[in-house]
């Protein structure tokens, strides 16, 4: 009897896996069945690319992905391979939203990494740019995406001076530049409005400084005079007001210029000719 139960106790495990291992497997011949018959992975690399491209061309994008990934990961290394990298990189950025260009960058990064050396190269780094700058938050939020855009069209710029996409990159990095002193401005401003004058005016100085280009001056050099007469320097506060006036004489900023009086200059009383302890000793031997 000993013996029965020890026999019944190890067997009862062994059915109790039966069934799990038994759905496993019935899954995974499902799923190869599946995988079978999926027709984008019966064609060749030429065959996937080419309905790859068609599907492009009616702005289907989401649908022409999987067939130019495929074109790519039969023949990685060919041209067709490469051209299907590509394309599927150009699908996310065509869908025009916000998690699409998140993708496309990633994509345009991949091939840069596999073939820095292609003919491509250059389309790819500005496509890539591409995908950062139409991330760019508002002036107001972090702009640590931005910088990244800006500082990819300066590397296409340095790399490919002369490429068909150097004119658009330089134009790009304009408005980039424009965001960012924007955000330079908006947190200059938000130091003043909290009393905070002094980092403001290191704000107001870090803008001029690194974005002279910006096309906004006049209001930076209003904000920069404000902050300095926060400071109560009247000197630096005055001149900044003056340098508004001439380089903008037609800005509306001018007319809210307020007036900073300069502090009373202090003056010493003038030093008596005589001292007063000779002057009492003379009072005293004079005639009474």
């Amino acid at each position: 009897m000993m013996l029965y139960s020890n026999r019944r106790t190890f067997f009862a495990p062994s059915r109790a896996w039966a069934w799990p291992l038994m759905t496993l497997l019935l899954t995974t011949v499902a799923c190869t069945g599946r995988t079978r018959e999926d027709p984008i992975l019966q064609l060749s690399a030429v065959e996937a690319l080419e309905a790859g491209k068609e599907l492009m061309a009616q702005e289907k994008y989401l649908r022409a992905r999987p067939y130019l990934t495929h074109a790519f990961e039969v023949e990685p290394n060919t041209v067709t391979g490469r051209e299907g990298l590509l394309l599927a990189a150009d699908s996310y950025f065509l869908e025009g939203n916000r998690a699409a260009y998140i993708q496309s960058e990633a994509k345009f990064r991949d091939f840069l990494n596999r073939f820095p050396t292609s003919d491509r190269a250059a389309y790819a780094h500005f496509q890539r740019a591409n995908s950062l700058a139409r991330q760019m938050e508002r002036p107001d939020r972090d702009q640590k995406t931005t910088r990244k855009a800006l500082e990819t069209f300066q590397e296409l710029m340095r790399l490919y001076p002369t490429s068909e996409y150097a004119a658009q990159a330089r134009e790009q990095i304009q408005v980039v530049r424009a965001n960012l002193a924007e955000h330079e401005y908006v947190v200059a401003r938000f130091y003043y409005r909290f009393k905070l004058p002094r980092a403001a005016v290191g704000r107001l100085e870090k803008l001029l400084e690194n974005f002279p280009d910006y096309g906004e001056k006049d209001k930076v050099l209003f904000e920069l005079g404000q902050s300095y007469a926060a400071l109560k320097q009247a000197d630096k506060a005055n001149s900044t007001f003056d340098r508004l006036k001439l380089q903008f004489p037609d800005s509306p900023l001018i007319e809210e210029i307020p007036v900073v009086a300069l502090p009373p200059i202090e003056t010493k009383p003038a030093a008596s000719a005589t001292p007063p302890a000779a002057a009492a000793g003379s009072d005293e031997s004079g005639p009474r």
